[in-house]
């Protein structure tokens, strides 16, 4: 019962607005005081936690994002799928999801996504005919992409906290985001023609004027190739995803100084503070996470949440879709770290005694981030792309749950209930 309510503390501190890290905080604090825990031997463990190999890639993947922002890689990679794809029927929408996946497959994060492909794609998205409300919406679940296509930061953390191969978490999750990616450019094109009207690129004031394939190509060559290198390095043994993650950093660093030239000293600077602050609070929530977990587990809480959920519910796949359901509300209300680093070990037994795979469920935990990350109350990543597309939030909450229902909850119950979308390539490559 004391690990049900210290779930619904931190949930109720991060409503009232308290900062996510001192949220932890204070749901560490109360379970010292009721379990008369040691803090001094709580600290101890909570600093050897932290002091991984495998967390010194947040930071440098966090920086790429930034990088990638600043330093003029998104705007090629916009381009150059833009005039591939975007004159087909849908084509500007699916060129913002293809863009999201690629930049996903290099940053690994969500919110320099929305931020990058976001602030170069909402206004053309309008003058194609796209409602801004709709565009958020699918700015919104499409930047999500970053946290199932590899490298993805919520992977490395879940690989952290459950003690999982982080190649192998990246494995996992490929499978349900070309799913998601599928769905939602058939949503997308179905949507076309009957709830608006997509203009022709040449409507468009300035959006006919983009390069042809070949130069546009050349231009996105040197952004294009770093997934390729990043996850051709990381799965043919050249490198750990740690390694990954520095190359992935400096290649950056030298496409946006010398290539694009768009990256000078001031933008650089910006973009590692902003890279430190984002990993600081990241490292911060891990520590006391890491905290918390050890008194959930000297406690048996999760054994005893398993016996009580097995003696409740009898059927596997009842409990699958009841975890299911909890991850998405917890989703709604808590950000993905937060999911991730609580929710996902305190549910991991459950799921092994179910007979569910820990690296299948690390798919199970991403596709449900990409739902709660879009649903209210909370929805952080929603409203920040409401904050890019200059949008209300009410007005997006509709297309929003929309995508959600009809590509976000399938991706989840497939990638739920079909073990080998999320393990074949796993298996494929001999990590599980």
């Amino acid at each position: 019962m004391e690990g049900f309510i210290a779930i619904g503390l931190l949930m109720l501190l991060m409503i009232i607005g308290v900062p996510v890290a001192w949220s932890f905080a204070g749901v560490l604090a109360y379970m010292v005081y009721i379990y008369d825990a040691n803090l001094n031997t709580l600290m101890l463990q909570g600093y050897r936690s932290v002091d991984s190999v495998i967390l010194i890639a947040l930071p440098l993947f966090v920086l790429t994002g930034y990088l990638m922002q600043s330093g003029g890689i998104a705007r090629r990679l916009v381009d150059f799928i833009e005039v591939m794809i975007g004159k087909r029927r849908g084509g500007m929408g699916a060129s913002m999801i293809m863009a999201s996946g690629i930049f996903g497959a290099i940053a690994g994060t969500a919110t320099a996504a929305v931020a990058s492909i976001g602030t170069i794609m909402i206004e053309p998205l309008e003058k194609r005919g796209y409602p801004r409300s709709y565009s958020s919406a699918l700015l919104g679940i499409s930047s999500l992409l970053g946290i199932l296509i590899p490298p993805s930061i919520t992977m490395i953390l879940f690989a952290v906290v459950t003690r999982q191969s982080v190649a192998a978490c990246f494995a996992a999750s490929v499978g349900p985001a070309i799913l998601l990616i599928l769905g939602l450019i058939a949503a997308n094109r179905f949507g076309v023609g009957r709830f608006f009207n997509e203009l022709s690129s040449a409507a468009g004031d300035g959006l006919g004027q983009l390069p042809g394939k070949g130069r546009a190509a050349i231009k996105a060559f040197p952004a294009l190739s770093m997934p390729i290198i990043i996850l051709g390095g990381i799965y043919g043994g050249v490198f750990t995803p740690t390694e990954a993650a520095a190359v992935a950093a400096f290649s950056a660093m030298l496409i946006g100084f010398f290539i694009y030239r768009d990256l000078n000293f001031r933008s650089f600077a910006r973009s590692v503070v902003a890279a430190a602050e984002t990993t600081g609070t990241v490292i911060l929530i891990l520590l006391f996470s890491f905290m918390i977990g050890r008194i959930l587990a000297s406690e048996r809480i999760p054994q005893d949440l398993t016996k009580l959920v097995s003696t409740l519910i009898e059927n596997p796949l009842l409990i699958l879709i009841a975890v299911n359901l909890f991850l998405i509300l917890a989703g709604m209300i808590m950000d993905d770290v937060s999911v991730t680093v609580v929710v996902a070990p305190l549910f991991l037994p459950l799921m092994v005694d179910t007979g569910i795979h820990p690296v299948h469920f690390a798919s199970i935990v991403a596709c449900s981030v990409v739902i709660g990350a879009n649903s209210p109350p909370v929805a952080p990543i929603l409203y920040m792309a409401c904050r890019i597309g200059k949008v209300s939030i009410h007005k997006a909450v509709k297309p929003a749950l929309a995508l959600m229902a009809f590509v976000g909850l399938p991706v989840m119950l497939i990638t739920t209930f079909v073990p080998e979308v999320s393990l074949f390539l796993p298996r494929l490559l001999g990590f599980v």
